[in-house]
């Protein structure tokens, strides 16, 4: 989508950049990342850590292009890169190129409590710091303590640049399946995000379950990740390099929408997906014969307990403003939810929801009520969601309405 930075929905590219090959990369990480074992809880830190701290030196480093867009960010976005110390962007390469999926910013941030899973050396950390303002606060967690020191070091340095009076940020070092051992009360956070990050992880239900404990009623964990059209094979979730590079460590699409209904985030809503393709012939070799196709996707998931698990009709609409920051035209709330400004748009009991129970709300006016039910939306379907995977999928998915 071309127009993201007017509708409010931070892109992720249609057709992503190739990474090339490095084979003496390769080379370096035998001994330390040996793909011959699965990959155990500890042993999966000790490794992505590794890997992130000392054989990613910067973005070219990568072997594949699952962790990296190419796609330019918003120009407001842009604006605050131009503000970011350069030890911070030299640890991440190319200004507008960067370990991740995609921008995970959602729109109207100001005053909010941010948290950011596995935040680097701090770069979407310190854009957000931006966005939140003086009266809001980001916390970045990540457990590579040489990223963690390139962010903490410049935290002075960014405030002045801001003109704050004093740091909005905070840099804790943890795991993201255990964010119960945060210095992070429950029920705190307004916006979690994460930039290709929770694929990492051995234990993805613990992350979500963390998640939902620190948001506020109505928050959202907003998030970029990659996903598999099958669930990934054994012998390439043991594959080291791939896991570090993001891709064998994907969930299944269906198993990642079921495990969101099965922690409390009902309704998961796909923001915005892409093919990947693993542009390095030695890792094509390995992947090729099991015919697993990858996605870079960005997901909504808000904390609201009253969503039902479909998209179910009480005739009601919302009316756009045009109040949300950079967002004059149109809305997009997903990838099926583009609402024009002063336009009456039709929407599930699920997505008022959305938008009434959120930091949304004083954007929409909101027209009917929960008196009357009249069914089920028309093609609220279960095949998999990824339209840019798919032939002939326009209006299928999960969450239709």
């Amino acid at each position: 989508r071309q127009h993201l930075a007017v509708v409010c929905v931070p892109s992720i590219p249609r057709a992503i950049g190739t990474i090339p090959v490095r084979s003496h990369l390769l080379n370096r990480l035998r001994p330390a990342m040996s793909p011959a074992a699965p990959p155990s809880s500890d042993r999966t830190h000790v490794d992505v850590s590794e890997y992130y701290g000392k054989v990613l030196s910067k973005t070219e480093d990568l072997k594949t292009n699952a962790c990296c867009t190419s796609a330019a960010p918003p120009e407001h976005i842009r604006e605050c890169l131009r503000k970011i110390h350069p030890d911070v962007i030299a640890k991440l390469g190319l200004s507008f190129q960067y370990y991740g999926c995609g921008l995970t910013l959602p729109p109207l941030l100001e005053g909010c409590t941010v948290l950011d899973l596995g935040c680097g050396s701090g770069r979407d950390c310190y854009i957000a710091s931006q966005l939140v303002g003086p009266s809001g606060l980001v916390i970045g967690v990540d457990m590579t303590d040489a990223q963690l020191d390139v962010a903490r070091e410049h935290e002075t340095w960014h405030a002045r640049s801001f003109g704050y009076s004093a740091a909005n940020t905070r840099f804790l070092r943890g795991y993201v399946e255990r964010l119960e051992e945060l210095d992070v009360a429950p029920g705190s956070v307004d916006v979690i995000v994460s930039n290709c990050v929770i694929n990492l992880s051995p234990d993805k239900e613990a992350v979500l379950r963390g998640c939902l404990r620190l948001l506020k009623p109505g928050g959202e964990l907003y998030f970029s990740d990659v996903y598999a059209d099958r669930r990934v094979p054994r012998v390439l979730r043991e594959h080291a390099v791939l896991w570090g590079e993001c891709l064998s460590g994907a969930l299944y699409w269906n198993d990642f929408q079921n495990l969101a209904r099965k922690v409390g985030f009902g309704d998961p809503r796909l923001v915005e997906d892409a093919p990947i393709t693993v542009e390095n012939a030695k890792l094509e070799e390995v992947v090729a014969p099991h015919r697993v196709k990858f996605f870079s996707a960005t997901y909504r998931l808000f904390l609201i307990p009253e969503l039902e698990p479909h998209c179910e009709d009480y005739g009601q609409a919302v009316v756009y403003r045009g109040t949300v920051p950079h967002c004059p035209a149109a809305f997009a709330l997903d990838d099926h939810h583009e609402m024009e400004t002063g336009k009456v748009f039709p929407v599930c009991g699920n997505t008022y929801r959305m938008l009434h129970d959120t930091r949304f709300q004083d954007h929409f006016d909101f027209i009917g009520s929960w008196e009357k039910h009249y069914g089920i939306y028309e093609g609220c379907g279960t095949t998999m969601p990824f339209r840019s995977g798919t032939k002939g999928a326009e209006g299928e998915g999960g969450g239709c309405c």
